[in-house]
């Protein structure tokens, strides 16, 4: 039988589309050969795999084929170790790198930190961290307006789960302090300064509204800000605790600055996701977070950079002595930590020290008691169990974003190889390295 002329068209129409369907669908297939990959899930380095992407996400991982291949983006990683993209749950990419000039955050313009955000931001992603938790900006909201241009796909970026604002005290560790007599601080900079427990519910509220993701309390003093002291608590159990109830309403966690032992055990019976920095952590304070399940974000680099770059550009006598103070005793009370079972996630203050070198941080973790495996979980898939996302980010795994990192040997027998990225890739786009 003859087919008439309309119904051939139609036949050789819709061959054709079903042909460029499936040229379409090969094309958004990506494979990555990895040499190894690290399974952080079970903890074994397999050889020689095929990390199948589509749509952004990982679709199946299984022994490289070069069948399973055909028709697909090869990306040869062959040569490589590929570990799950990199997260740090404590930096500060909207702002620039501390300096000793305490009032340069009034210094610095709209449209410059802008910039500054999104240099960070590119600097960050090609460092191999495809995500982190950005806890705090001076200027309010910065890092909501980066986080979304990221998104939008404006400029690169990691996946950013940001704080908005600091909730502090007047005057406290969130504070611009140290200014000239008569300097003024604009309201954009006092965002979530809050006495009480209703300032402090009002301030969560509007903070939330504004569309962070998490909640930042400082609940004690800071080491960067002049007149606070990090073992003083500033907040009380009862406005910590305010603040976790106001954002548990809506769906979201909070993050207590907390250096000084009574402050960290205030934030931890307040019921808090998680304590930073965690510098003067006590005995009764690590086993309290043991019993409810509370995160530790230390970040136990930053003590050698502040003594180092400080001292050499004039930072300020008090800030010198109160790093002195607190640093060997953070390190100690991490390894009391890890020993103790604590939950640890990976986090660095990434601002204090300029952007792009968190990785710095992970061979510090093993000197003081991790091991290479567990400090690679901890900004892994600890680091997504931390934000709740660990359906979602994480592992090299089926279903979830595909965010894989490409280094240059075994980071489970030298874990300074996670320092020398050789290629990144985030929801399953690979990102140029400069």
């Amino acid at each position: 039988m003859k087919l008439r002329p309309t119904l051939l068209a139609l036949v050789l129409v819709t061959l054709t589309a079903a042909h460029a369907a499936e040229d379409t669908h090969a094309a958004a297939r990506t494979m990555v050969r990895a040499g190894h990959l690290l399974d952080v899930d079970s903890g074994r380095m397999l050889a020689d795999q095929a990390v199948a992407i589509e749509n952004g996400k990982v679709v199946a991982v299984r022994p490289w084929s070069a069948d399973a291949a055909k028709g697909a983006r090869v990306l040869d990683w062959s040569a490589w170790t590929v570990v799950p993209g990199l997260m740090d749950m404590h930096t500060h990419i909207a702002e620039e790198a501390e300096t000793a000039d305490a009032a340069a955050p009034l210094k610095t313009g709209p449209a410059r930190q802008a910039f500054i955000g999104a240099m960070n931001a590119r600097r960050t992603l090609q460092a191999g961290f495809t995500t982190v938790r950005d806890v705090g900006v001076y200027r309010g909201f910065a890092d909501i307006a980066l986080r979304d241009a990221i998104n939008d796909g404006l400029i690169p970026g990691p996946r950013m789960f940001v704080a908005g604002a600091y909730t502090t005290v007047p005057g406290g560790g969130g504070e611009i302090t140290d200014v000239p007599p008569g300097t003024v601080v604009p309201p954009e900079f006092r965002r979530g300064v809050s006495k009480g427990v209703d300032d402090v519910r009002k301030h969560v509220d509007l903070i939330l509204d504004h569309g962070a993701d998490l909640i930042k309390v400082i609940a004690t003093g800071a080491v960067l800000t002049a007149g606070t002291e990090p073992g003083q608590p500033e907040y009380s159990e009862a406005e910590i605790r305010a603040a976790v109830e106001e954002a548990a309403r809506r769906g979201k966690f909070v993050a207590a600055h907390a250096h000084g032992a009574e402050g960290i055990k205030r934030a931890v019976r307040a019921g808090v996701r998680s304590i930073e920095h965690g510098s003067l952590i006590d005995d009764e304070g690590i086993a309290l977070m043991v019993k409810h399940g509370t995160w530790l974000v230390a970040d136990i680099y930053d003590g050698d950079y502040i003594d180092a770059v400080g001292r050499k550009q004039g930072w300020s006598a008090e800030i010198l002595r109160k790093n002195e103070e607190t640093t060997e005793a953070q390190r100690e009370g991490f390894r009391k930590a890890v020993k103790a079972g604590v939950h640890i996630a990976f986090g660095t203050d990434a601002g204090v020290y300029p952007h792009g070198d968190n990785a710095r941080q992970f061979a510090y973790m093993v000197r003081w008691g991790m091991t290479p495996l567990q400090a690679i979980r901890s900004a892994t898939i600890d680091a997504a169990r931390l934000l709740g996302k660990e359906k979602e980010l994480g592992s090299i795994a089926p279903d979830k974003a595909a965010d894989l990192v490409a280094v240059a040997c075994d980071p489970l027998q030298d874990i300074e190889c996670l320092r020398r990225v050789r290629g990144v890739i985030k929801a399953g786009q690979p990102v140029p390295l400069d």
